[in-house]
């Protein structure tokens, strides 16, 4: 554990040294590294989603290449992270809801996670391109600290969600779900109640259309936040010692990488299952 602190601080020096020789704020855009903005642009968040994306392929190549009946090493720690996240989503989803959509939210978990501790690493943010000692941008962003990427995610959902609303309940459950009334009622009440629930369901549709800006606008807001800290806090600290202000904070960012995958996931999860749950608890797992 020492030798990984000393070396973690290590690498901070040599990134507060770079972050010293020109102060920079991190803009609310990303920057384009090659390309042009007006069409086809590969930018600096761009290419730390690839670099996750790529870490999460060789992941599972490297989990599968030699398969055992009895786990171990690689394979066993491979398989202790995907039952986790399976049995956690299990617990919230159901037997049948989780066999169809952990692909996403699996896959969406760890992507968040990796794309998240990466913007973290030493040089991140404070190695670019600049001019009289002054850096413009960094050549790597952290990914989520992008709007479009955190849009681009809850986007996907937003049409996955339809997709599996539908599917799940039926164009009339789908309707019924929302607008109509829950619970046995007669008479004047009964009508009361429709009116009521109609009311109820259009509030409900204009929620489901927010929801997914709320994700995108949380992931990026809490990512983007705390890297405009961890800047702010290595500008304090000279040009030698600019790591040092900032170390305690990266450790706390470490946990809230995890907890911003965590509620971004969790809450897709929830949502979805509120749209398929017809009351019955057959298949849930406990809590």
């Amino acid at each position: 554990m020492s030798k990984i602190f000393t070396t973690l601080s290590l690498l901070l020096v040599t990134a507060g040294y770079a972050t010293a020789a020109g102060a920079h704020q991190l803009t609310p855009e990303s920057n384009v590294i090659f390309g042009d903005r007006g069409g086809f642009a590969i930018t600096n968040s761009m290419i730390m989603v690839w670099i996750a994306t790529a870490i999460i392929v060789l992941f599972c190549q490297a989990a599968t290449k030699k398969m055992s009946m009895v786990p171990a090493g690689f394979q066993n720690f491979a398989e202790w992270l995907i039952e986790s996240l399976y049995n956690f989503f299990g617990g919230i989803l159901g037997d049948h809801l989780v066999k169809r959509t952990f692909w996403f939210f699996g896959g969406t978990f760890l992507l968040i996670l990796i794309t998240n501790w990466l913007g973290l690493l030493p040089g991140v943010g404070t190695i670019g391109m600049g001019h009289d000692g002054y850096m413009d941008y960094g050549l790597l962003r952290g990914g989520n600290a992008d709007l479009n990427t955190t849009a681009a995610m809850s986007v996907i959902f937003a049409i996955l969600w339809f997709y599996w609303a539908f599917s799940e309940n039926g164009t009339k459950g789908f309707l019924s779900h929302i607008f109509a009334p829950k619970g046995e009622f007669s008479g004047a009440m009964r009508v009361g109640m429709i009116v009521i629930f109609f009311l109820v369901g259009i509030l409900e549709i204009v929620s489901i259309f927010i929801r997914p800006v709320a994700l995108s606008f949380r992931l990026y807001g809490n990512v983007f936040g705390g890297e405009q800290t961890l800047e702010s806090l290595m500008a304090l600290g000279g040009k030698y010692f600019a790591f040092a202000p900032a170390l305690p904070f990266m450790f706390i960012e470490v946990l809230v990488g995890l907890v911003q995958a965590l509620v971004f996931t969790l809450l897709s999860a929830v949502f979805l299952k509120l749209i398929c749950d017809h009351g019955d608890h057959d298949e849930e797992h406990g809590h």
